[in-house]
C-alpha cells in the first residue's frame, strides 16, 4: 500500500474537466467585454475581435464617463435598486412572518393570492401598471418607477422568507418568550439573524433584476434626466454607433456593481443552498 498518492476516478476526472470547461464558458464573455471596451474599430471589427488588445485604451472609458452621461445613469439605476431591495425585502419579511409563523383567519388565502404573482409575465402587466402609475401622480418620478420594481419582485421573496421561517424550529421563539421576549423582540433579534442567507440571496436577485431592468424602465421613463443605465445604452446605441469602444466600457461599467455584490455576498448564497437542513439539524 502507497501513502501519498490519490486514486483519481475517471468518473471524477470527467466531471472536473466538464466543470472547468463549464467555467471558461461562463467567465470567457465577461473577458471579452473588457477586451472589447479597451480596443478601436478597427481591432474589434478586423484584426483583433475575440483577443487581447494590443494597446489597452483607457481613454473608452474616459469618453464613456464624460460626454455619454454615463454618472447620471449610474446614479440613477443605483438609487433604484438599492430603493427596490430595502422596500421589497422589509415587506416580504414582515408578510412571510405574519404568514408562516402567526395564526389569524384568511392567512393561507392572502399567500396564496401574493404567490399568484410569480406566474404573471410583467408583459401582461405593462399597461394595469402605467396606468396606475399615473394616476398615483408617479409618473416620471423615481418612486413611479422603484415601486413597480418592488411589486413584481414581492411574490418570490415572500415565497423564499415563506421557506425559511417554516424551517426554523417554534421551540426558539418559545425559548425566547420564556426569557421575557416580546413577539417583536423575537422576530428582530431570533428570526431575522437565522434567514440572512436568504436575505443575501434575495439582494443579490432583486438587485440584478432591477439593475438589468429594461422593459418597465422604457415605458414609465421618458425625462433624460432619470434614465437607467439599459435606457442609457440604448440611447448610446441610438446615436454614437461607431463608438464601439466607449459602448463596450459602458457596459462594463454597468456590470460592475452586480460583480460586486456576487462576490460580497457568493459565501451567504451558498449558505443559503444548505441552510434548511442546517437549522432543522
Amino acid at each position: 500500500m502507497k501513502l501519498g498518492k490519490k486514486n483519481i476516478r475517471p468518473a471524477s476526472l470527467l466531471s472536473q474537466m466538464l466543470l472547468w470547461i463549464y467555467a471558461f464558458i461562463s467567465i470567457y464573455p465577461m473577458f471579452w467585454m473588457v477586451c472589447y471596451s479597451l480596443k478601436n474599430n478597427q481591432e474589434i471589427f478586423v484584426t483583433n475581435p475575440f483577443g487581447i488588445p494590443k494597446v489597452f485604451r483607457i481613454e473608452n472609458y474616459v469618453r464613456a464617463w464624460e460626454e455619454f452621461d454615463v454618472p447620471k445613469y449610474f446614479v440613477n439605476s443605483l438609487f433604484a435598486s438599492i430603493a427596490t431591495v430595502i422596500i421589497t425585502i422589509l415587506i416580504a419579511i414582515l408578510f412571510s412572518y405574519a404568514v408562516s409563523r402567526l395564526r389569524w383567519k384568511g392567512r393561507e388565502a392572502v399567500y396564496i393570492f401574493i404567490s399568484m404573482g410569480m406566474f404573471i409575465p410583467v408583459q401582461a402587466i405593462l399597461i394595469p401598471m402605467a396606468r396606475t402609475v399615473k394616476v398615483m401622480n408617479l409618473m416620471e418620478t423615481r418612486w413611479g418607477l422603484i415601486i413597480p420594481y418592488a411589486a413584481v419582485n414581492l411574490a418570490l421573496a415572500c415565497m423564499v422568507y415563506y421557506g425559511f421561517f417554516k424551517g426554523i424550529p417554534v421551540e426558539l421563539e418559545e425559548a425566547a418568550c420564556i426569557d421575557g421576549a416580546n413577539i417583536f423582540q423575537c422576530f428582530w433579534k431570533v428570526i431575522v439573524p437565522l434567514v440572512q442567507p436568504a436575505t443575501a440571496t434575495l439582494v443579490i436577485y432583486i438587485f440584478l433584476n432591477a439593475w438589468n431592468e429594461f422593459i418597465l424602465a422604457n415605458v414609465l421613463i421618458v425625462s433624460n434626466d432619470l434614465k437607467t443605465l439599459p435606457l442609457g445604452i440604448l440611447f448610446f446605441q441610438g446615436q454614437f454607433t461607431t463608438d464601439w469602444g466607449a459602448m463596450g466600457a459602458t457596459m462594463t461599467i454597468a456590470s460592475l456593481p452586480t460583480v460586486v455584490l456576487y462576490v460580497l455576498f457568493s459565501e451567504q448564497v451558498e449558505r443559503a443552498m444548505t441552510i434548511g437542513g442546517a437549522v432543522k439539524g
